[in-house]
Formats: structure tokens, C-alpha cells, sequence
């Protein structure tokens, strides 16, 4: 189980330059044991699971622990839900110095409540960190932290299998500077919220995506592969371009050659059969413009776990992908994240021409199974330490 683990690791992980890699802040990290609570004194009424959309609604509580010019970080604090207080010069505002994560808690069938793979998320905030020149932190402590939030927000986690608590990591820079350094004063904060469906298509019906090689996501070399605020501003104007052409979504495509890379704020995986004739699942790898996502290493490892047909990380382009369309060796193609969990694609809008994605006979068949395997992990149907229970 060992080396399993940090097969996994070695996988999840991108290692930075060692010039950068090597760049250390000289300080202990916060300790979760040392979290003062201050409790909401007005709690707000908690919404009904049916009526929740994504990212609109928020608990009473938030936690906060800020890293101050003194090369220190102070207490953590899980205080009242509030706005914050910024300088107008933040490095956060001007130059971007900002990361986010995204996790979920869910409520199981026994009604306690579970993360799902949260350390792979410490882990993935902790490389973002070290890329944007935040001080650094202990992943399991900064866990912790995560956890006490939630067990006093606990009634915040919906009563639902459809819907979830949404939790939001975030780091800033609020350097007081215009100079573009090295923040010496920054703000950890997490927020979290319940959640219904990411799409308003509905939680698993088919999305349309626009294919535009005018446009890309993040070049090799960038910071395509960490989980930066800069990463998703940009695409705003791209997918909005793709609503108007009657898509949900954007399919990023790289370079000369049209690689195709992630689908929307999605990993994205493509079930053939191969040029040998094999049943195959396909996925770009992580080659420093994919962004390693939680989900996306959870299918993976079901699949080959599975063992019953080939699981390829590799470099697919356009023109591989409509080919094996017009073949007709296409069998489904969808995208992976945390929001969504599995969301089978329909179409594909490119070049002016619409291609429609074939599925199998009874629909998305391998999507759904993903999905409901990953489900009965995250509410507890199935029993697996991808998913703690913490309260």
C-alpha cells in the first residue's frame, strides 16, 4: 500500500525547477490545535438541496490564518462569515499572486460526513503555493483546520445524494506594495458552501463544446498545471463566445499541431477503439499545461484497477480525435472535476462544423459507471479510504 501511495504521489505531482523548488520560507507552519473559534451569534437559515445552484451560497463561518512581515504565521481563526479588509496596493489585486482549491465534503447514506482524497488537494495547493512564491505550510495541519470548519458548520453539508458542501482554499498576497516581489504578508482563508449541480444543464446531461484554436488555455513553460486564479479570468470571454455559438463549453486546444488538452475548467477523457483494435480510455497527460486534477487521478486509478481495457495518458490532437470520429471508433467523450464530478460531452463545434460525439448503445456507459462509482464512494455507499469521514 506504501508504494502504492507514492506511485499516486509521483503521478499527482509535478515537481517546480530546482531553482525554484528549492526556495523555502525560514518558518514553522500554523498548528491546527491552536484554532480559536468564534461562533456566529445570528445563524442563517439553511437552503433547501433542491434549490441550490453552484457557488451562490455560503455557511456562517469562515477560517483564517494570515502570514505576517515578521516571517511568521499567526493563529488560525475560524471567526464569523465577513468581508475582508485589503489594501488597495494587495500584490493579490495588482499582480495576480492568488491560488485557489477546490474540495467537497458530502453526507453519507449513515449520515456522517466525508471528504473525498483531500490530501491529493493539500497537496496541489501546496505546489501552487511554491509557484507563486506564498509562504509554504504543513498540508496535514492546514487539513485539520479544513476539518474544525466544517464540524461547526456541519448543518451546512446538505442532507442530500445530489448535493454537497463545497469548500474553497484560497491563498492571496496583500503585500502593501506595488512592486512586483515576493509577498511578505499574505492571507489564507477558506470558505465553504452548499452546492447542487455545476451545470445548468443538470448534473449528467451532455454539454456542447466549441473547439477554437484561436484561443488557449496555458502554454508549457506557464502555469497551466497549478491551480492560480490567472489560470481562469482569461477563459471568461472564450466561454462566453462558446454560449453564443450554442455550446456549454470550450475544448482548449495547444499549438501548431491542435493538441487538445482540458474541456472547459475540465480534464477530459476520450473511450475508442484504437488503431489496433483496442478498447482504450484516453486522457492528455500531465506535461505542465494540464492541470492534475483529484478526479481525474480517481478514474485513472479505477480504471486500471478495473483491468478491463488499456488506460493511456498521452498527447491526442485534433485531427486524431476527427478521424477516429469519422471511423466511427469513437465510443464517448467526457470531462472530470471536482464541480462535476463525470459530464458526458455531446457535440463538438469546430471550424464552423458541428460533430456529434456517438455513445454507446445504452448511453454514456463507462461516464455513468465512473460517476456512480465515485458517488457511492463520496456518500458512503461504498466503504473506501478515498473518502475520511470527519464529523
Amino acid at each position: 500500500m506504501a508504494a502504492l501511495r507514492t506511485a499516486l504521489y509521483r503521478r499527482f505531482r509535478q515537481p517546480l525547477p530546482v531553482s525554484l523548488a528549492a526556495w523555502r520560507f525560514a518558518s514553522s507552519s500554523f498548528k491546527a490545535a491552536d484554532i480559536s473559534v468564534e461562533k456566529n451569534p445570528v445563524l442563517k437559515p439553511k437552503p433547501d438541496p433542491s434549490t441550490l445552484v453552484f457557488g451562490k451560497q455560503f455557511s456562517d463561518h469562515m477560517l483564517t490564518i494570515y502570514w505576517t512581515g515578521k516571517g511568521r504565521w499567526e493563529r488560525p481563526q475560524i471567526k464569523p462569515f465577513q468581508n475582508l479588509s485589503l489594501h488597495p496596493a494587495s500584490s493579490a489585486l495588482h499582480y495576480s499572486v492568488e491560488l485557489f482549491e477546490g474540495m467537497k465534503a458530502f453526507r453519507g447514506v449513515d449520515d456522517r460526513v466525508r471528504l473525498f482524497r483531500p490530501m491529493l488537494n493539500m497537496e496541489r495547493m501546496y505546489r501552487s503555493a511554491e509557484r507563486c512564491c506564498l509562504p509554504l505550510f504543513d498540508q496535514k495541519e492546514l487539513l485539520k483546520c479544513i476539518e474544525k470548519l466544517i464540524e461547526v458548520d456541519q448543518e451546512w453539508v446538505p442532507y442530500s445524494s445530489s448535493a454537497s458542501l463545497y469548500i474553497r482554499p484560497t491563498f492571496i498576497g496583500v503585500e502593501p506594495s506595488l512592486g512586483v516581489s515576493r509577498s511578505d504578508h499574505a492571507l489564507l482563508f477558506v470558505i465553504v458552501g452548499p452546492v447542487g449541480p455545476y451545470f445548468a444543464t443538470g448534473a449528467f446531461n451532455p454539454v456542447a463544446l466549441l473547439a477554437d484554436p484561436r484561443f488557449v488555455r496555458a502554454c508549457r513553460g506557464g502555469v497551466g498545471a497549478y491551480k492560480m486564479g490567472g489560470n481562469y479570468g482569461p477563459t471568461i470571454a472564450v466561454q462566453s463566445e462558446a454560449l453564443k455559438q450554442g455550446c456549454q463549453q470550450v475544448l482548449w486546444l495547444y499549438g501548431d499541431n491542435e493538441e487538445i488538452t482540458e474541456v472547459g475548467t475540465m480534464n477530459l477523457f476520450i473511450y475508442w477503439t484504437n488503431e489496433k483494435g483496442e478498447r482504450e480510455l484516453v486522457t492528455p497527460p500531465l506535461d505542465g499545461i494540464i492541470l492534475p486534477g483529484v478526479t481525474r487521478q480517481s478514474l485513472l486509478d479505477l480504471a486500471r484497477e478495473w483491468g478491463e481495457f488499456k488506460v493511456t495518458e498521452r498527447t491526442v490532437v485534433m485531427k486524431e480525435l476527427l478521424d477516429s470520429l469519422k471511423a466511427g471508433r469513437v465510443l464517448e467523450v467526457f470531462g472530470s472535476g471536482t464541480a462535476c464530478v463525470v459530464c458526458p460531452v455531446g457535440s463538438l463545434l469546430y471550424q464552423g462544423q458541428t460533430y456529434q460525439i456517438p455513445t454507446m448503445q445504452n448511453g454514456p456507459e463507462l461516464a455513468t459507471r465512473f460517476h456512480k462509482e465515485l458517488t457511492d464512494i463520496q456518500y458512503g455507499r461504498t466503504q473506501r479510504d478515498w473518502a475520511p469521514v470527519i464529523v
